[in-house]
């Protein structure tokens, strides 16, 4: 399975650039036939948890469109974060745009504090994804919550992937607690974090994955967009920064 993940830089609040800054990055990783394309926490809004409210959307979302468009065309599941409705509450999500198929929702569960005043724990409509249903996700605090990664190895996951909206602070003790899941429990691991500013701080890129032992394979920098793809079969990665050659 060819998984991508893309360091995208989110324009606060603006879902149409957005959406059309994640085109560009799909369209950069499609010529290495992924199967999975995975972005940041809360991508198509930025993550600004104060806006949550004004920029919920449906996960049946029409703007969404021409992402299904490539998913169809492509033969690809895009993962893409937004805040989504859930009867009168907000959820951070993730929707997942299956070729051809319904969408689904992954939602985040586990909340760290500060989000509580702005979101709730989602209502997710699929737990594992991928042909094999190999593929556990988690949105950025989850993956510190030990009962999660242990869920998603109990329930037969093999690869593991997280979602972040990560400022420099938190990127080392993200890449320290992934590369620890990725050896305890015999797991692939990847994290898609963003670039540029996210409720008043910037978020530090380091997108990366580990291999089943915990030893890092491949990462982005701090502070450009860009894709990364691991073969989970052949082992082989592409790394290409927004402003770099692929290698």
């Amino acid at each position: 399975m060819k998984i991508c993940i893309a360091q995208s830089r989110p324009y606060p609040g603006n879902i149409v650039r957005n959406i059309e800054q994640h085109q560009r990055l799909i369209a950069t990783a499609v010529p290495h036939h992924p199967d999975l394309i995975l972005f940041p926490e809360l991508s198509l809004t930025g993550y600004e948890p104060t806006l949550a409210r004004e920029l919920a959307m449906e996960v049946g979302d029409g703007r969404l469109q021409p992402l299904q468009q490539l998913a169809d065309t492509w033969q690809l599941t895009i993962g893409v974060g937004a805040p989504i409705r859930q009867g009168n509450d907000i959820c951070i999500g993730m929707v997942l745009l299956r070729p051809c198929q319904p969408r689904q929702l992954y939602a985040k569960k586990y909340l760290h504090s500060d989000e509580e005043p702005y979101f709730v724990s989602g209502r997710s409509s699929v737990e594992l994804i991928g042909e094999n249903n190999q593929v556990a996700l988690a949105i950025c605090y989850e993956l510190s919550v030990p009962e999660h990664a242990q869920n998603s190895f109990q329930n037969g996951a093999t690869i593991y992937a997280a979602s972040v909206a990560k400022h420099a602070r938190g990127v080392a003790a993200a890449h320290q607690r992934l590369a620890a899941i990725a050896a305890n429990y015999g797991m692939t691991v990847f994290m898609v974090n963003s670039v540029g500013m996210a409720d008043g701080d910037l978020c530090a890129g380091g997108s990366a994955v580990w291999d089943d032992t915990g030893t890092l394979l491949a990462q982005l920098d701090d502070a450009h967009e860009g894709i990364l793809i691991f073969d989970t079969d052949t082992r082989q990665t592409v790394v290409q920064h927004s402003e770099g050659q692929s290698r």
